[in-house]
């Protein structure tokens, strides 16, 4: 590990400070609902936040750090954005009450947080243990990737399945039948019952864990630095739940934008392949540098947003018009 010990004890203490005001601005008071001028402030100072740590790490270790950083961050961030579609279905399946949805995505993430940081250490200890575990990144992104393709050209819906640890829970914990306000747990004729609103944390919790599955591995493939897998990842996750507001009926709008992602992990799944085939001698595998993996990620994220965009202004007009004019 490069960086100093007291470099992760400032970046994790200020993103915990970061994030204990984020959560007492927002809760204190009475619940209510996210609004969109509020959801649009809060992302663009996650992501001011992000731009402005970027800069830091160019003055401190140079342009090659910051551009995995900021590779790794807009990768994890565009793949977020797949997540807050799952989201959007669990929190719809759970009813969670519209004021108390940010509550719930903060906790979730958190928790999601916690587990990818176990999930990258070990990652990394992993890879640096054993370098043919490139090769199997690599060929699950691509894998990922043409499955992604695939499902969406049958037109299957994303699907919610409950993991072990949901089920876990339920069969564990009594549980109340409503909602407690936003409490996670109350006290009813001398028991203690936890609310739905834990069982939701734990499902959105746990969910993103298992997007961890795709999207650790596709940062492996533009950095093995831990600190810069760590930081991409907390950015993203910070910014995410201003992002599920902020976005709102608009995910409903970006048709196109699980080809963006699947196109990057399979672009990133292939550079993977051909670093570790140069890493082991291979003479012909090209070595794809950083600057050349950020402009396809961030031409891609736009080409499909604006063609997202584009698809659906176009749809609607033609909704708009009456039978006659469509003969």
């Amino acid at each position: 590990m490069s960086e100093p010990w007291w470099a992760w004890a400032v970046v994790i203490g200020g993103l915990l400070l970061v994030l204990a005001i984020d959560l007492w601005i927002v809760d204190r008071g009475e619940a209510r609902e996210f609004s969109m001028r509020q959801a649009g402030y809060w992302v663009s100072f996650y992501i001011a936040l992000a731009a402005i740590f970027g800069v830091i790490l160019w003055m401190t270790a140079g342009p090659v750090k910051a551009g995995e950083f900021f590779a790794g961050y807009i990768t994890e961030y565009s793949l977020s954005v797949d997540n807050l579609f799952v989201f959007f279905i669990i929190m719809s399946r759970f009813a969670v009450p519209k004021a108390y949805q940010h509550k719930v995505l903060l906790v979730g993430i958190l928790l999601a947080l916690v587990m990818r940081g176990i999930f990258i250490a070990v990652g990394a200890v992993a890879l640096e243990r054993f370098s043919w575990l490139f090769y199997v990144f690599g060929a699950f992104l691509v894998y990922t990737a043409v499955n992604i393709i695939r499902q969406h050209l049958k037109g299957e819906e994303e699907q919610v399945n409950e993991n072990l640890l949901l089920r876990w829970a339920r069969k564990t914990f009594p549980t109340t039948e409503t909602y407690v306000g936003s409490k996670v747990t109350v006290k009813i004729d001398g028991r203690r019952m936890v609310t739905p609103m834990l069982i939701v944390m734990i499902a959105i919790g746990s969910t993103d864990l298992l997007f961890a599955l795709d999207s650790i591995p596709a940062i492996f493939g533009l950095t093995t630095d831990p600190f810069i897998v760590f930081t991409a990842n907390a950015f993203a996750l910070m910014g995410l739940r201003q992002l599920y507001f902020l976005l709102g009926g608009l995910l409903q709008r970006l048709v196109y934008i699980s080809y963006g992602l699947a196109f990057i992990l399979g672009f990133i799944g292939v550079k993977l392949v051909l670093e570790a085939l140069h890493a082991s001698g291979v003479s012909w595998a090209p070595q794809i540098p950083i600057w050349v993996s950020l402009t396809v990620i961030g031409v891609t994220m736009v080409v499909t947003t604006v063609a997202s965009l584009v698809k659906s202004r176009i749809d609607a007009r033609k909704s708009e018009q009456t039978p006659s004019e469509q003969v």
